[in-house]
């Protein structure tokens, strides 16, 4: 009996005109996921177009800029931008080299939810043989749909990202990339000076990776993430019923096809599951209070610093409140639904530690694991300073 995979020997899309070309296309590869979510990863970043380089004017004007951001970062948290000795350094990319790199950078998260989405489904005993149809279909659809929707969703947020750090998850090495072309973008649209917008990203890709490479934070994020994304439980039915639901042999029901494909939870079949809740406030309140850190440096360094700072920060602040769904589907995700409540919350629990002791009570935040705070601790910052002047 041959292989019921193999597309020469059964083609679940045989006689359907729509279909038979697509269903090779998946069969062969299905084999090459990964490689798929590049291709889509920078093809969404691009939209398919071939960027051009990074200007070099750009590169002495960032890495000018990134000098003078180093001393005020330094100066300002008390922590080295130089973690084990690698000082950091600012490098102006494109947006394909970002997806392909922050794809390869993320991949440890993704991974885990694209194979929860491709595990076999339980073989149909029914003798259906529109049950059949779509088993095999599924199997077909699986790899390489999830691999363009991981690729789909970084590439997305490829096109909106100033930063390595939009998102607050822990990078190996000592090279930040900043994304010129987005920041031009941004610049235009808000009407912002370019120079300060610049400045404004060096602080905070600096400030985001002092903060981000201390060792028991970064161990704390990504052990979270990596459970968070390991927890994920399947419905394979997902994906079924929705195709249960087309008229395969109406050529019409390609523009359906096509729209539910769009659909991640769909193509995921991915639910969130009760440990991956018992997760959630953990890593929202270790992100949390990142941001609102974060923020408290880029206000007290920035008002002093950036001409702009008050327009410069008004705009950002409003631009996160527009990010839009594909950028918030990877949020979701990865376990880092970050909507401008959880900003808000982080910037209060700042606040109300310098309020009560100082900025060197603040600084305290990063000096060991025992001083991270709880869930509870982060909208009670009083609380947290007790807690933490207690005796070991």
């Amino acid at each position: 009996m041959g292989n019921p995979d193999s597309p020469e020997e059964f083609n679940p899309f045989k006689g359907m005109p729509i279909f038979g070309d697509l269903g090779k296309l998946f069969a062969q590869q299905a084999s090459s996921t990964w490689e798929t979510a590049r291709q889509f990863a920078v093809a969404v970043a691009t939209d398919g177009q071939s960027p051009p380089n990074v200007d070099p004017a750009d590169r002495i004007a960032l890495a000018e800029l990134a000098r003078v951001a180093e001393l005020h970062v330094a100066n300002a948290t008390g922590l080295s931008t130089t973690p084990g000795g690698q000082a950091a350094s600012i490098v102006p990319v494109t947006r394909a080299h970002w997806a392909s790199a922050t794809l390869d950078a993320y991949r440890h998260l993704l991974e885990p939810i694209t194979s929860v989405a491709n595990q076999p489904d339980i073989e149909d005993a029914s003798g259906d043989p529109a049950q059949a149809m779509l088993g095999q279909l599924m199997k077909m659809v699986g790899p390489v749909m999830t691999g363009m929707m991981a690729g789909s969703m970084v590439g997305n947020l490829a096109r909106r990202s100033l930063g390595q750090y939009s998102l607050p998850i822990p990078r190996d090495g000592a090279e930040l990339m900043v994304v010129p072309a987005n920041m031009d973008e941004l610049a235009d649209e808000w009407s912002l000076d370019p120079s300060d917008l610049r400045l404004w990203v060096c602080l905070s890709e600096l400030t985001h990776h002092a903060v981000l490479s201390l060792p028991h934070v970064s161990r704390r994020i990504g052990r979270l993430l990596s459970e968070y994304a390991q927890s994920f439980e399947t419905d394979p039915g997902v994906l079924e019923r929705r195709l249960g639901e087309l008229d395969l042999a109406n050529p019409d029901s390609l523009s359906s096809f096509q729209s539910m494909m769009g659909d991640p939870e769909v193509i995921l079949g991915a639910v969130q599951s009760p440990s991956q809740r018992a997760l959630l406030p953990q890593i929202t309140a270790l992100v949390t209070v990142v941001a609102g850190y974060v923020d408290w440096v880029m206000d007290n360094v920035g008002r002093g610093l950036i001409g702009s700072h008050q327009r410069l920060s008004e705009a950002l602040r409003r631009r996160r409140v527009t990010t839009d769904s594909a950028d918030r589907f990877i949020e979701k995700m990865l376990g880092l639904e970050l909507a401008q409540d959880q900003y808000d919350r982080g910037a209060a629990f700042a606040h109300g530690v310098v309020e009560r002791a100082g900025a060197e009570g603040l600084a305290r935040l990063w000096h060991s694991d025992r001083e991270l705070p709880t869930p509870a601790e982060v909208d009670a910052p009083g609380l947290w300073l007790a807690r933490i002047d207690l005796p070991h």
